[in-house]
């Protein structure tokens, strides 16, 4: 029998700059300039997670490139005024701040996968920024919203995914991976009984 897609799934929607919110779920950083232009900047590990990056940002409008500073890869897109508003929503004065009420959908959730998803012994980490850990309750608050409750990871740095269930839902709403690399860092329920 064949699954139906859901409404919340990235695969339902149309690519917006909004879903860029996902890199900020996670270690991405907002740079303003002039109070009329913003920048994401994301570190980046992997060269399958640099590509997929880029062009989830070119799908969306948005130019980006991956540099490289003393071995450190970082995605950064241009300065754009269409990424002022999310850079707003995501800043209280000089913090990084979740946005009241914020509730990610798929394609939110799959940048935040991009960005810094992968499995660790008992389930599915979503790496939280550990500069910014007036992030982490909210974002975690965030998750449950959305039919993904997760459990803060004991160094507060991640929330963690754990259940065929809930595994289950994570992977209906960020959709098929990107690349063929990133197969040991996908979520998906199959990959459950390799970590566990």
């Amino acid at each position: 029998m064949a699954q139906q897609m859901s409404f919340f799934s990235a695969e339902a929607t149309q690519p917006r700059v909004a879903d860029l919110a996902g890199l900020l779920c996670g270690p991405g950083q907002a740079v303003v300039f002039a109070k009329a232009t913003a920048r994401l900047m994301v570190p980046v590990d992997d060269a399958w997670r640099a590509r997929a990056l880029v062009a989830a940002c070119a799908d969306r409008g948005v130019r980006a490139q991956v540099r490289v500073e003393e071995d450190v890869k970082t995605l950064c897109t241009a300065f754009r005024a269409d990424l002022g508003p999310l850079a707003a929503a995501w800043s209280c004065g000089t913090h990084k701040t979740v946005p009241g009420g914020f509730t990610p959908d798929g394609a939110t959730l799959r940048m935040w996968v991009l960005a810094a998803g992968r499995w660790v012994d008992s389930g599915y980490l979503l790496p939280l920024d550990p500069s910014a850990p007036q992030t982490h309750e909210p974002l975690l608050d965030a998750l449950a919203r959305c039919g993904l409750p997760a459990t803060m990871q004991a160094d507060g740095l991640g929330v963690k995914i754990i259940g065929r269930r809930r595994l289950g839902r994570l992977s209906e709403l960020v959709g098929p991976p990107v690349d063929a690399g990133c197969g040991d860092h996908w979520p998906a329920v199959s990959r459950m009984r390799v970590v566990s």
